[in-house]
């Protein structure tokens, strides 16, 4: 089965094929970055505009590079929540006017079931992980732990009370002025910083629970930032320990969520899991407990339209599809999706 996969949830729009014989066809994507940083941060009516102009060029770019002609396409993927409204009614208006041009079906994809089984995607199937697993899902918009039975069967083990690990890299680093998109560049300043030289605290890792916070700990280094003399030093210091305290809380939970689950997989996924500090940490996590962790390559971490197409071929395949309607979710519980195949 050939599938179009088309992801339109914030700021990037990402287009791929996916084939259940070959895997993986094409994909292509573009980045909004550039028409936000002016206003330091996403302006939503902005990017529904810019998915307008942008995705169907990329979708004769995608299928242009995968050989194939559209109408060899045997189903259409797009997401359909979470997100912005306006955003995710852009990739779904043309991939349902696309699958019923072409009389194939269409699925809805929820988009952190996409980052989910990302790592899923691409290698040798034999070393693809399979569930049950623990799912660390970590991003600007999401910090979840999820037991994964089976594919489309979710049990949230804890998620964050406030700030997303994504989100408060981008808080702390704008204000300690680093220019947008701030996470990336927090960590990459990072690598310069002192191990040791601050300490900030590990949220909610003192008692028992798999839940997050992290408003306290960005709050913890503005004070710090206030009170130092902003070097260019001190920043990079501070962004270390900033950086080693979300990666150590991070890794604790991943640690007490696999206990809690009886299992030694972990599979992570979201922007913030292309972090080479995060990777570090949960492998060699991983490996004393004689476990394994599982991550999609760096370029499939943040959103694309290879996930989408993927989690929707699965689906295709199971015999799940939609409507005709043209409908979205923005804000759309992963525990509600059905199994797949079941």
């Amino acid at each position: 089965m050939k599938v179009l996969g088309i992801e339109t949830s914030c700021d990037e729009t990402g287009v791929a094929v996916y084939d259940t014989e070959a895997g993986l066809r094409a994909h292509a994507l573009y980045s909004q970055v550039a028409l936000h940083a002016e206003y330091g941060g996403v302006v939503p009516e902005l990017a529904s505009r810019d998915h307008v102009r942008k995705l169907l060029p990329l979708i004769r770019q995608t299928l242009a590079e995968s050989g194939m002609a559209v109408d060899e396409l045997d189903g259409v993927a797009y997401t359909a929540g979470p997100g912005l409204v306006g955003a995710l009614l852009v990739g779904a208006g043309v991939a349902r006017a696309l699958a019923w041009a072409l009389d194939v079906p269409a699925v809805a994809v929820h988009h952190m079931e996409g980052h989910l089984l990302a790592p899923l995607m691409e290698g040798d199937p034999q070393d693809r992980p399979a569930p049950p697993f623990v799912a660390l899902l970590v991003s600007g918009g999401h910090t979840q732990l999820v037991a994964v039975d089976a594919i489309g069967r979710y049990r949230l083990l804890g998620e964050t009370l406030d700030d997303a690990a994504g989100e408060a890299f981008d808080k702390t680093a704008k204000l300690m002025g680093l220019p947008y998109p701030g996470g990336p560049q927090l960590a990459a300043l990072a690598v310069e910083g002192r191990a040791g030289a601050f300490r900030f605290p590990r949220p909610m890792t003192n008692r028992p629970g798999l839940d997050f916070s992290f408003s306290g700990l960005k709050t913890q280094v503005l004070l710090a930032w206030r009170d130092s003399d902003r070097s260019d030093a001190t920043r990079a210091d501070i962004a270390r320990a900033f950086e080693d305290a979300v990666v150590d809380t991070l890794a604790i939970k991943c640690e007490r969520a696999l206990d809690e689950a009886g299992c030694d997989t972990l599979v992570v996924a979201g922007g913030v899991g292309a972090n080479a500090r995060l990777r570090e940490k949960l492998h060699t996590m991983a490996a004393a407990r004689g476990g394994r962790v599982c991550f999609p390559r760096p370029a499939f971490c943040t959103d694309n339209g290879a996930m989408i197409a993927f989690a929707g071929a699965l689906r295709l395949q199971a015999g799940q599809h939609e409507d005709a309607s043209v409908k979205v979710t923005p804000r759309w519980d992963m525990e509600t999706l059905p199994a797949v195949g079941g």
